[in-house]
């Protein structure tokens, strides 16, 4: 078969070639190990408010979670590396975004000289924990689409596929996708693949799990509400006034007195210059609505971005776990105004 065209820099392909194959499913599993990560800390810091911290063991003993963390990583890692196959990967990632979401959580007892859970900036170490996560996973998907990888790798992950479906079997669905994963890797790949196929017993797709259905609900509902135009203008509204609102009211706690009873001092003016540096980038962003919108929505973006990698950073040092509410919103705000670029965008390229 000869090499299809590379997509890698100049200068690296020995080191390519020495790499093995991208896996063209990479992206989706960290995604699973975040997400399990994310709902896993939450869920146990819900639950110990609730049950007023309890400990397990007795005598002197205290089991921490964070060696069930620890367990839990390593059942997440053997998984994939006893078993084949797509689904053995996903659970190996749902397990092992657990167990680190259980280790993440007790971070404050490490950092600290008296093992202190209760340490402020522990939920800020955490958020950022996340976030360097969800930027590999960002990055990881835009190096691992079909189109970015080589010819090579699309065979290599058509065969993974197939060789792993033996046992069970491969519904149309995916024989389909196998199929278009080897397209344009040469006539005698193509062929054997589809007698590869063959060989491959047929199965009934799977009924569709209520967690599904919910997803489903929930990215149709998200995708609706990001193609609203009418959201666009409170959107704007609040991306303005709100870092100028936060400025404000720091401002006046110092005034008033109230800064002399905050213990996280940094933390405090990190949210305020975050909110300063976001307030001249909205402000901008609204002077330009009239005369450069596809601009002015580039720099809501950016001031969205700021706030979410630099900000919340801060916001929970100071407000802890409370400062999930606004990394949500912000998260909606952000679908809102990428939603509105992408469409100017592309009306302005017609």
């Amino acid at each position: 078969m000869p090499p299809g065209p590379s997509h890698h820099p100049p200068g690296l392909g020995w080191l390519v070639r020495r790499l093995p194959p991208r896996a063209i499913g990479a992206a989706s599993h960290l995604q699973a190990f975040v997400l399990s990560g994310v709902v896993t800390v939450l869920a146990v810091r819900a639950y110990l408010q609730a049950a007023d911290y309890p400990q397990l063991g007795g005598g002197g003993l205290h089991i921490a979670h964070v060696l069930w963390g620890g367990l839990l990583l390593a059942v997440g890692l053997g998984i994939p590396l006893v078993f084949l196959g797509d689904g053995s990967r996903t659970a190996g990632a749902v397990v092992g975004g657990i167990g680190f979401g259980l280790f993440i959580d007790e971070v404050g007892k490490f950092v600290t000289a008296r093992t202190d859970y209760f340490y402020a900036p522990a939920a800020a170490i955490i958020y950022v924990a996340f976030a360097l996560l969800v930027l590999l996973v960002q990055a990881v998907r835009g190096r691992t689409g079909r189109s970015r990888l080589t010819p090579a790798e699309r065979t290599a992950n058509a065969l993974d596929v197939v060789l792993s479906a033996l046992p069970g079997g491969l519904t149309d669905r995916r024989r389909i996708a196998v199929l278009r994963l080897v397209q344009g890797t040469g006539p005698a790949t193509e062929a054997a693949l589809a007698q590869l196929l063959d060989a491959v017993p047929r199965r009934e797709p799977p009924p569709v799990r209520f967690w599904q259905r919910g997803a489903e609900r929930a990215r149709r509902l998200g995708a609706w509400a990001a193609g609203r135009r009418w959201l666009v203008w409170p959107v704007v509204v609040w991306l303005v006034a709100e870092p100028l609102v936060t400025v404000m009211a720091v401002l006046v706690d110092g005034v008033t007195g109230e800064l002399d009873q905050e213990r996280e001092w940094g933390a405090v003016l990190g949210v305020t210059a975050t909110a300063l540096v976001t307030a001249v980038l909205s402000l901008r962003a609204a002077w330009l609505l009239r005369r450069d919108r596809t601009e002015a929505f580039r720099l809501f973006k950016l001031a969205l971005l700021v706030d979410l990698l630099f900000g919340q950073v801060f916001n929970f040092t100071v407000n802890q776990f409370g400062a999930v509410f606004a990394v949500a919103l912000d998260l909606a705000l952000l679908g809102v105004v990428t939603a509105e670029h992408r469409r100017l965008r592309r009306a302005a390229d017609r």
